[in-house]
Parts: structure tokens; sequence; C-alpha cells
């Protein structure tokens, strides 16, 4: 039977890859070791190497092919004894023969395992392949394994993800013991953890002596954590010592947006300090400037977060790659700049978008962020004001917040979180001088904004309100 080759997982996340290159042609000789593909993630361009030998019998996807999904057959290597020219690949949408090995097996023994799929390992990458192979001394089935279905083939090995094994080698369990879910009986991570909390594995065997058995009534192998019901949580503090809260709609909405963005969202941070006295300047004579109605009450009262709204509404505008969002299979470039405005009400908060910042003026933007939050504390927002933006202002100064990390609200790209102004000493001309000053940290979703990218986002930004009369004109 021919030996399958796989595309390869060349990291955690990674469900396609582009074959660029094909490093061997059909009819050449594959060892083990041998560089035969390269292969593109979104990152690097990686070669990998065979891992059985044989003869490159048929190359199944072509160099150049996009997005191939990891584990889908992309060449076969015809086995010792077994003519090139007879393989064939499967027809479309069929599944590839497993390959098995030429050994015969006693006739009282059970059958032994199909040999596992050749798949192509980089160099220098195991530990973010999909898939690894470990080597081990020859052993007899472990008691709770089943012959034709754990990671053992031929030759006493044993084929394990490598998260798979980290977690056996973790809980000091034996892989080769654990039943195989995977492709031709590969071990991965759930077969794993079903088989610590069956308590179906084999203990790993110790470098000296064998340890003496669990306790009767003690699991062999420690149990991995999982979440903790309610009645557990409840558990652990004294009866009538705390008042149980239902989560309402907006609550349990939150909580698994949260989840959500920190799970799915590769979140990075780019801090930095802008000072804020010629914009304090600027907004004490706006402010002064305004006229007031026959109550005298002033028309309008412009405040530091408006500033910072239309200063990244603006920045958004002169960096316009950032002003983007994530769409799964592309990227959004949003053309203009919806700034959402975290505010906060009892029991959670609201995010207001006000459409077009980088258009209005900031008496404006001060009287739209105060109507919706008005209404926002009220919940009396329109679903459509509160949806969409690529990006959104978190400002926790008025606390006395100094820093902090605000969380992403998908799709968007990127949320600043703005920490309150106060005097700090800086060095000017070589001497101390007292400015007023803030802390803003943008946080950003990898997959749309670089590092780069947020750096310059965030200086575009930091201009704007070291020279806020631009943003006047």
């Amino acid at each position: 039977m021919p030996i399958n080759i796989l595309m390869p997982a060349l990291s955690p996340t990674m469900e396609k890859g582009n074959l660029a290159k094909w490093l061997k042609k059909e009819g050449d000789t594959v060892k083990s070791g041998d560089v035969i593909a390269e292969i593109e993630t979104d990152k690097a361009t990686m070669e990998v190497e065979a891992v059985d030998e044989g003869i490159l019998a048929k190359i199944v996807v072509p160099e150049g092919t996009a997005d191939v999904p990891v584990n889908q057959l992309i060449a076969l290597i015809a086995g010792e004894g077994e003519d090139p020219k007879s393989v064939t690949a499967p027809a479309a949408g069929g599944a590839a023969p497993p390959s098995a090995p030429k050994a015969e097996a006693a006739p009282a023994a059970p059958a032994a395992a199909p040999q596992p799929q050749a798949n192509a390992i980089p160099g220098d990458a195991s530990a973010h392949m999909g898939y690894a192979r470990v080597d081990q001394a020859p052993a007899g089935p472990a008691q709770g394994a089943k012959p034709d279905g754990a990671g053992q083939a031929a030759g006493n090995r044993v084929f394990a993800s490598p998260l798979a094994k980290r977690i056996a080698k973790e809980a000091g369990i034996d892989i080769a013991s654990v039943q195989g879910s995977g492709p031709h009986g590969r071990v991965v991570e759930k077969d794993v953890r079903a088989a610590l909390q069956g308590g179906g594995a084999k203990p790993a065997a110790a470098p000296a002596a064998a340890a003496a058995p669990a306790p009767a009534g003690k699991p062999a192998a420690p149990q991995l954590a999982q979440s903790a019901s309610a009645d557990q949580v409840k558990a652990m503090f004294e009866a009538g010592s705390y008042e149980e809260v239902p989560l309402d709609g907006m609550r349990k909405t939150i909580a698994k947006r949260l989840v959500e963005s920190k799970q799915t969202v590769p979140h990075f941070y780019l801090s930095l300090d802008c000072e804020l006295d010629a914009l304090m300047a600027l907004r004490e004579q706006i402010n002064t400037a305004a006229g007031k109605d026959k109550d005298g009450k002033p028309a309008y009262k412009l405040s530091v977060n408006d500033f910072v709204i239309k200063a990244l509404a603006i920045a958004l505008q002169r960096v316009p790659a950032a002003n983007a969002v994530w769409a799964e299979d592309r990227i959004l470039k949003m053309k203009h700049s919806d700034v959402g405005v975290a505010v906060a009400i009892e029991g959670g908060l609201f995010t207001p978008v006000v459409r077009k910042a980088e258009q209005k003026t900031l008496t404006a933007i001060s009287a739209e962020v105060k109507d919706m939050a008005g209404r926002a504390r009220t919940r009396r927002l329109k679903p459509e004001e509160y949806q969409g933006g690529s990006t959104a202002v978190s400002n926790l100064g008025m606390f006395g917040i100094k820093n902090f990390q605000a969380v992403i609200n998908p799709p968007q790209g990127t949320i600043l979180a703005v920490g309150a102004g106060e005097n700090r000493v800086v060095v000017k001309n070589g001497a101390p001088a007292v400015v007023q000053a803030m802390t803003v940290t943008l946080s950003c979703d990898h997959r749309v904004v670089d590092g780069a990218l947020g750096a310059e986002l965030l200086a575009a930004f930091k201009q704007l309100i070291e020279s806020p009369m631009g943003m006047l004109v």
C-alpha cells in the first residue's frame, strides 16, 4: 500500500497553507529527513521533511496551489517492493488508501495497526507541528488500550501530536497506552484528556524502580483542571456568606463576547505618553467662548475625551491601513472613522459609535456622545447605534487610573485605553520641567494591525493631541 503524505500543520492554529514548491519530483527516491517541499504560512515559508522512505510516486497537489487544508493528501510514496507506476491518487472527495505494515502477524496475535501517514515535519519546528513521531521501546498492549487503534504502529513508533505528548508527560502517563482517534490512529489532545478522565491510561515508566501504586480510591494520574460549576464554586464558601445575583441578558452577552475576544483575538499592546498642556489650554479657550442660553448654561462644554475621539478619528485617516476590521477570510478597510465610546452603565457597558467622526466638529462629537451616553444608561440605544465601528475609546482617567489595557470588541481592529492626566516631571532642553500628561495604550488585533502599523497610528494620535489646533482645520 502507498504511504500518504499530508499537508502538515506548521503551527497550532494553522488550518490551510500554500504549497509553494516541490523539491522532489515524481520518481525520485525519498529518504527520511529529506526536504521534499516548501510550504507557505501567513508568517513564513518553511521547508518540510519526509518521515518515511520510498519513491515519490504521485504528486497529488501541484506546486503553487493555495489554501490547501491541513491533513489533505498532497502526495503518495511507493513503499518497498511496490511499483511506483501502479500508484494512483484517490478519486476526488474519496479518502486516501491507508498504508499498512508489511510484516506478517502470528495467527494468534491481534492484527497490526495501520501504518500512520507520512507527515512532513519541518526540520526545526517539531514543537509546532500538528503531529509528531515518538520512538518507544517495544512494549505489549497497555491495559485499556485497543491493539488496533492506539497510537503505536509498526516498529514500535507512537504517532501523537506535540500537545498530546506534553499533556501525557505532565500527567505521568504512557502515551503508547492511549487510544488514538486521529488519522490512522494518531493520538491527539482529546484522546489524552479522555484517558485521564476515564483512568484507562497506563502510567509512564519511572526512570528507576517502579513507583508504588496510588492509594485506593485515588486516580493514578492527576486530573486536568476544568471550569468549575456553580455548585462547585458555591461549595468553596460558607453558606449564607454571599448573595447570588442571576445574570441578565446583557451580562451574559458581555461575558460571552469578552471570553470570545480574549480567546480568539491575538491582542498586543502599545503604550506612550501624551503631553496635554496645549490641549488643556485650547479646551479652556474654546469652552470660555461658548455662548450661553437664557439660564446661563453654556451651549457646549468640551471634555478631554471629545479631543481624544477626534484625534483618533483623524489619525485613522492619516494611517488608513489601521482603519480596518477582521472579517474571517478577509480584512475590511473602512473609508470613514467610526469610533466607539465605552459607556459604563449599571450591570455592564455599551459602546455607542460616533459615525464619520473625522468629519464632525468637536462640539458635534461632544453633543452626540452626551446624547448616546444618556440613552445608553437607560438602555434605549438602537442596535445600529452601538454596532460596527473599526475602533473604540475606553477612558478610565476620571477614576484616577493611570494605565490599563482594554479588550478589543470584535470585529473592531483596535481599542484605545486612556489614563488620567497628571502633572509629571520630564526633561526639556536638558532641564527638569513639569508638564501635564496622560498615558494611552492601544490594544491591537494582530490579524489586522501589525506592530509597526499600530505604532504609526499611535504616533499620529500623539501628534494631534500635543498639537491640537490640527483638529480644528
